[in-house]
């Protein structure tokens, strides 16, 4: 893509970035004022210590961390007035301060206005349970140290940890506030390469709604509770029982291409969480497919419209060592008998 020149466009917005904390108290005393009465413990508490969520206060409760009157409470407690609250808080890394880290950056594209990074697998996008340095924000953050200023470091879309490709970071408020907007409207087209486990025999779509799965709560399924989803498939080539497809998301949901996939008797080869064993293929494939460490899904095109040209931009990535010799070696073993 030719590079586009770009004018400061960082100036007063209207999104602001999320407060963060630099220290907390060991213990916060307070007493509920009368004119709460009737309402519940967390409802007040998240007007009362607006510097924390309400997630955070409540998790607090849950965690009896938090005292009404000497006792230990419920989130759903009713207060009268005059109670005495012992608040023995938590520091909770996720409403920390992100540290910059000088962690090497594949960058597939920069201006003034925009990056556009190729994600290597195993590469965190942002800072979460069990992952709290070390990720792409903290590089970003290095990178371009005014990204500090802008929410998320400027990540307006994730990929997981294990996908690989292509992935949009905003260098300014506008920029972000654009590209949110336009992954809103459905106009941002994102193509990826996923090799599932089955023959798929032609293109098709997936529209169900995904949403968190009621029992293992780790993982993300198709269920009438979730938020709308879909995802186009088409066969790029086929192999002894699997497929290479191309996938484009319409929507941008958790785990959208491998829930979805999945949902259909296709799971991705190497799925963790949503595969199962290969069907109907030679033993030597099968081996291929099982050994394969990661969900094979690459993040392949990308395109959108520039938050300050206004000009339709696309990028590509090749597919990423890994996966290229996968699909050699399927289509070595895949070839027929009596072929030199």
């Amino acid at each position: 893509m030719n590079s586009v020149k770009n004018k400061d466009t960082s100036g007063d917005y209207s999104a602001k970035p999320s407060a963060c904390h630099e220290s907390v108290p060991d213990t916060i005393a307070l007493t509920i004022p009368s004119d709460y009465a009737g309402q519940r413990l967390d409802q007040v508490l998240a007007k009362l210590l607006p510097s924390w969520s309400r997630n955070r206060l409540q998790a607090w409760i849950s965690e009896d961390r938090i005292k009404l009157d000497g006792r230990k409470t419920s989130v759903k407690q009713k207060v009268w007035g005059n109670e005495q609250v012992l608040i023995t808080p938590q520091d909770n890394p996720a409403e920390s301060k992100h540290a910059a880290e000088a962690i090497s950056l594949p960058i597939h594209y920069e201006d003034e206005t925009l990056i556009v990074i190729n994600k290597p697998a195993g590469l965190v996008t942002h800072p979460g349970n069990g992952n709290w340095q070390g990720t792409l924000l903290n590089a970003l953050l290095h990178h371009a140290p005014q990204l500090e200023k802008v929410p998320r470091a400027g990540i307006v879309h994730r990929l997981d940890k294990d996908t690989s490709g292509l992935l949009v970071v905003a260098k300014t408020l506008e920029a972000q506030t654009s590209l949110v907007r336009q992954l809103q409207q459905r106009t941002v087209k994102r193509d990826y390469l996923a090799l599932v486990l089955g023959e798929v025999k032609q293109a098709g779509s997936v529209d169900a709604p995904i949403g968190r799965h009621p029992v293992h709560r780790t993982k993300m399924a198709v269920t009438a509770k979730g938020k709308p989803a879909c995802t186009h498939y088409r066969v790029i080539e086929n192999f002894t029982g699997c497929t290479l497809l191309q996938c484009s998301l319409e929507t941008g949901r958790t785990h959208q291409i491998r829930v979805h996939m999945q949902s259909i008797g296709y799971p991705l080869a190497g799925d963790p969480v949503y595969s199962g064993k290969p069907k109907n293929t030679n033993p030597a494939i099968g081996q291929i497919l099982m050994s394969f460490p990661r969900q094979a899904l690459h993040a392949a095109r990308l395109v959108l419209t520039h938050p300050y040209s206004g000009e339709i931009v696309q990028w590509e990535s090749t597919i990423p060592d890994d996966m290229d010799r996968l699909l050699q070696e399927l289509q070595y073993y895949d070839k027929p008998e009596d072929a030199e």
